[in-house]
């Protein structure tokens, strides 16, 4: 006799979905029913029904299926063989692409019809559509696979279908604790696999294309936690936790509506993508919004709303989860009888973890809530915050109001802990974590989990903010100084380092507002370090740090600082070395906080330098700007000295120099006159001839290309190109006129793909390449064939471009999509507007290129309004065609 058991009380579907399906059943193939059962879901999470219904209404679909297909195709093992669900869908919860993973709960022995109906029902399960995930084992190989954490853990999740419910009642025996996975081991295992699997995601829920289930916070973390209960304490759900003083009915609450919103996003994932999909990748964020029912708004996308929700979602179940597990680890693992160590009459430690003294201590004393964050810094043997004080943390956090951020008391516990020689951005993170630093910087609340919808920024606001000053961290403290030796010099020697943490936190906290960031963010600092009682300089120079983030780092990647000029104007705007110092270290911190795919050796010496002709300039006083004849006898100078060591004679290098000009010594450094006076001292300067050479960077892992040609050669769009389809990212091109018709073409270039390796063998291809580009009788560029990056296309960046003009050059800032071919395309449209290229910056922000070529007309003059119009309308015309197709 056939015993089917009814589906779990949370998995019963809406009657009339049911009948509809057993109507299917009878009138069309299990396929079809399956197929209209799945549309008509579908097609009701379109309409806005709540996800939790859908979720467990599509379980309930798929257990009738089975159960027919079980009838029809096994009918000799219903009494024999149990058909259990496993899993998620053990769970009675199903998204649309979710997998269904079935047990075939076998006798010890089958017969010979009953193998045959297994393998019958099997292949129908495929031939539906279902593409099971399943296995056939007897209760004592249960038992064995269990010894497979990922098994138990299965296991744990099953429900019975069909078959001897004694059969299913046995195996769930079997693979019981204590005899198999005690709980204490199945806790410690658990939080370790939870461990691995944050370091899989960078240990951050934060970065832009998280993973709905895996990312901390995310749907297995909720899952996490009702293992571990259900273990320990037999519980058949979290809300069962109340009872036992665990869990509050607020924080059930929180738990329910955090996983419900991350099931409505996976669930729209499954139907917006036809499949199972839990990577909110930017191809789908957009369209996942949209059908969310987000829409834009003056200052945020709908995108954007969508994530700072869900941000700010996950980060509330990370809360709930550190707490929840903390309290699991003090019931099950660590010694209940551990003696209390005082600390103060507020605070002790017990088992390594900082706990009040009495229910009351923040009442009584409020300033105790920043308080915890300092002793945890002083208190070193203390590993974290015991659960219950992390509760009492939260249920206080209303008390940090005006009144709590104008103490003084509190200013000086905010301030130690930034001035505390440990533990500053572990703290600062702590404090974000559970909710005090977003109540005593209320700005801060308002950039939480906030994004920008591009590929440049990699973390949510606030998470790169803390990023940021965690670099600075990392530069303040000598266990790290050989990472960044040159920022750590300076971090160390930083009379207030405080300073630059509170410029870290400041930066882009007005984010998202309207308007200036800088300057709105720059007031906020002003009034923040006031309140704090730091004096009026400390105030106003955190200010500006705020206020002028960014200017560095446009600085040194889109003007020429070669060139004095640029120089002694950057000087004026710092005005002093302490303003310089604090501005270097924010800015490597900030660029590196921001994406660290973006962050690489180029910026760095392009930083340096930037900072080093800067700190001269102000040694020689704002009076006295730099002099640029100076400047070129000192590069001369040290390029002799290598030249000497080269064996180079006086007068050959005398020869080559005669047909550089002022400009070449100016935008070359000293290592590169000399390498490009060496490549040319055997040459017939005079002679209708063609270079090229390639050397790796003297520091950092940059590649330098060397071209000479004559000057009618328009090689930029052939270099480019070439350069582009084997695999290079270009970083900066100049292109300087000789007094002998011929040019002298510098590239500096590095891998796109940080994991291929620049050895000798690649550097032979990539001369190769630029001595056939330079040998080459014609002006076409190669084709580029490397495609445009799966994340790239989700953008639509439209072309601008805009002109200035500056030292009798034109300068041509071009904001467009970026891709493989852009700049040489753009060497085309110089070629065909009959412009030519002196030098070109280039920067890639995400999925946006913001170059900035210095260019003149054919005679060397800047551009007509004209030409320039005509340029413009030429680059929008062949830079909007490549982006459709």
């Amino acid at each position: 006799m056939t015993r089917e058991h009814p589906a779990h009380s949370e998995t019963t579907a809406h009657p009339a979905a049911l009948d509809q399906l057993a109507s299917d059943l009878q009138d069309d193939t299990p396929a079809n029913a399956l197929k209209n059962a799945s549309a008509r879901i579908a097609d009701r999470f379109r309409n806005g029904e709540s996800v939790v219904t859908l979720v467990k209404e599509r379980a309930a679909l798929v257990d009738a299926i089975l159960i027919h297909l079980w009838r029809t195709r096994a009918p000799a093992c219903a009494d024999d063989v149990g058909l259990i669900a496993v899993g998620g869908y053990g769970r009675g919860e199903l998204h649309p692409g979710s997998d269904i993973d079935v047990l075939l709960l076998l006798p010890n022995t089958l017969n010979d019809e009953q193998s045959e109906q297994l393998g019958d029902f099997v292949t129908a399960l495929w031939d539906v559509g279902l593409e099971p995930g399943h296995s056939a084992r007897t209760i004592e190989q249960c038992v064995a696979e269990a010894a497979d954490l990922t098994t138990a853990t299965t296991l744990m999740e099953s429900r019975p279908l069909a078959g001897p419910i004694e059969l299913f009642t046995a195996m769930r025996a079997a693979v019981a604790p204590p005899d198999v996975w005690p709980s204490a081991e199945f806790f410690v295992e658990k939080r370790a696999e939870q461990q691995a699997r944050y370091a899989r995601y960078d240990g951050t829920a934060y970065k832009l294309e998280p993973n709905i289930k895996g990312s901390p916070g995310g749907l297995r973390d909720i899952q996490l936690m009702g293992w571990v209960a259900q273990r320990h304490f037999g519980v058949d759900s979290l809300a069962e936790l109340v009872d036992h003083g665990y869990l509050t009915p607020v924080q059930i609450k929180q738990l329910e509506d955090g996983r419900d919103y991350l099931w409505r996003m996976r669930f729209g994932l499954h139907v917006l993508t036809g499949r199972r999909e839990d990577r909110i990748l930017f191809d789908h964020q957009k369209s996942l919004a949209e059908l969310l029912g987000f829409e834009d708004a003056s200052h945020t996308l709908g995108v954007e709303q969508m994530m700072q929700r869900y941000y700010r979602t996950v980060m509330e179940l990370s809360r709930i989860n550190e707490m929840l597990l903390q309290m699991f680890e003090e019931e099950i693992v660590l010694d209940a009888n551990a003696a209390a160590v005082p600390i103060n009459e507020r605070f002790e430690s017990r088992n390594g973890y900082l706990r009040t003294t009495h229910e009351d201590v923040f009442a009584n004393e409020p300033s105790a809530l920043l308080e915890v964050f300092l002793l945890l810094q002083q208190q070193r043997e203390v590993t974290g915050v015991s659960a219950h004080t992390i509760t009492q943390i939260r249920q206080n956090l209303h008390r940090i109001d005006e009144l709590f951020r104008q103490d003084p008391r509190n200013h000086r516990l905010f301030l130690a802990i930034l001035r505390a020689p440990q533990g500053v951005t572990h703290e600062l993170r702590r404090m974000n974590v559970y909710g005090v630093l977003s109540r005593y910087i209320p700005a801060f609340g308002r950039i939480t989990g906030r994004m920008q919808y591009d590929l440049f920024h990699a973390y949510t606001v606030d998470e790169h903010t803390l990023f940021v000053v965690s670099n600075l961290r990392r530069f303040a403290l000598t266990r790290f100084d050989d990472e960044f030796p040159h920022c750590s010099h300076i971090m160390q020697n930083l009379e207030k380092p405080e300073l630059a943490y509170l410029g870290g936190l400041f930066h882009d906290i007005a984010k998202g507002r309207g308007g200036d960031h800088s300057e709105l963010g720059a007031t906020d600092a002003e009034s923040f370090c006031l309140e704090q009682g730091l004096s009026q300089y400390d105030a106003r120079l955190v200010a500006w740090l705020v206020r002028n983030h960014l200017l560095l780092s446009t600085t040194a990647q889109k003007k020429d600082i070669g060139d004095p000029d640029v120089i002694n104007e950057f000087a004026a705007q710092v005005r002093d070395p302490i303003h310089l110092d604090y501005l270097y270290v924010l800015t490597v911190a900030d660029v590196r906080g921001t994406n660290p795919k973006l962050w690489n050796s180029w910026k760095a010496s392009l930083f340096r330098d930037l900072y080093e002709h800067t700190h001269r300039a102000l040694r020689s006083g704002l009076e006295n700007p730099i002099d640029r004849d100076e400047l070129i006898a000192e590069k001369k100078a040290t390029a002799r000295e290598h030249l000497a060591a080269s064996g180079i004679s006086e007068q050959r290098v005398d020869a080559v120099w005669s047909i550089f000009d002022d400009r070449y010594f100016l935008r070359q450094k000293s290592d590169e006159i000399a390498w490009h006076t060496q490549l040319l001292a055997d040459v017939h300067l005079n002679d209708d001839i063609t270079l090229a050479d390639v050397r790796r960077q003297p520091s950092g892992e940059g590649i330098e290309a060397f071209l000479y040609a004559p000057r009618t050669r328009y090689l930029f769009a052939q270099v480019t190109a070439a350069l582009d389809e084997m695999g290079m990212t270009i970083m900066d091109a100049r292109i300087i006129p000789l007094t002998n018709e011929h040019n002298i073409e510098s590239y500096i270039f590095m891998e796109h793909d940080k994991r291929v390796e620049t050895d000798d063998r690649r550097l032979s291809k990539l001369r190769d390449a630029l001595v056939e580009q330079v040998q080459s009788a014609g002006d076409d560029p190669p084709q580029v064939t490397r495609r445009v990056s799966r994340a790239a296309r989700a953008f639509n960046t439209p072309t601008q471009v805009f002109f200035s003009v500056a030292g009798g050059r034109t300068i041509m800032e071009l904001m467009a999509a970026d891709r493989p071919g852009l700049l040489s395309d753009v060497g085309r449209a110089f070629v065909a507007c009959g412009v030519h290229i002196e030098a070109a910056k280039i920067m890639t922000i995400g999925e946006r290129a913001e170059d900035v070529f210095y260019i003149t007309d054919d005679t060397g003059r800047i551009l007509s309004d004209e030409a320039q119009t005509a340029l413009r309308e030429y680059l929008m015309a062949i830079l909007d065609d490549a982006c459709k197709t």
